[in-house]
């Protein structure tokens, strides 16, 4: 995927708009709709600030390969957080991750759970 291709695919999963782009990037919307298009090069300090939009720095940007995957995560409606993954392994670790976090919580749950429980009979004993 070309450098103008890609930041193309990031503003759109990020749902901003070719004016929202060039607003953010202090430029004209002309100017910037002619990076998209590939019909002006980037300089470094232009790619710098667009992977920083995006939560990249440039040499993640500019590496980034078709085999990658994009995720959108929303924290809230106006907080979006892209990550353009690179390889299988890299998704494939960061899903372990997840699972461990998962598993994690899962036996905080357990835990107070087990505490509510407690503290629920020792009520019912002293209502007694």
């Amino acid at each position: 995927m070309k450098l103008n291709q890609k930041v193309r695919t990031i503003r759109e999963i990020n749902q901003w708009t070719q004016e929202e782009m060039a607003e953010k990037l202090n430029m004209s919307v002309n100017g910037y709709a002619k990076i998209e298009r590939g019909e002006s090069k980037l300089s470094l300090e232009k790619l710098e600030q667009i992977a920083h939009l995006f939560n990249m720095d440039a040499l993640e940007f500019m590496n980034a390969t078709q085999k990658g995957v994009y995720f959108l995560l929303n924290d809230s409606v106006d907080n979006n957080v892209v990550y353009y993954g690179q390889s299988d392994e890299k998704l494939l670790m960061e899903i372990e991750k997840l699972k461990l976090m998962l598993q994690h919580k899962d036996e905080l749950l357990e835990q107070k759970q087990l505490e509510i429980n407690r503290l629920d009979r020792i009520i019912q004993s002293l209502e007694r």
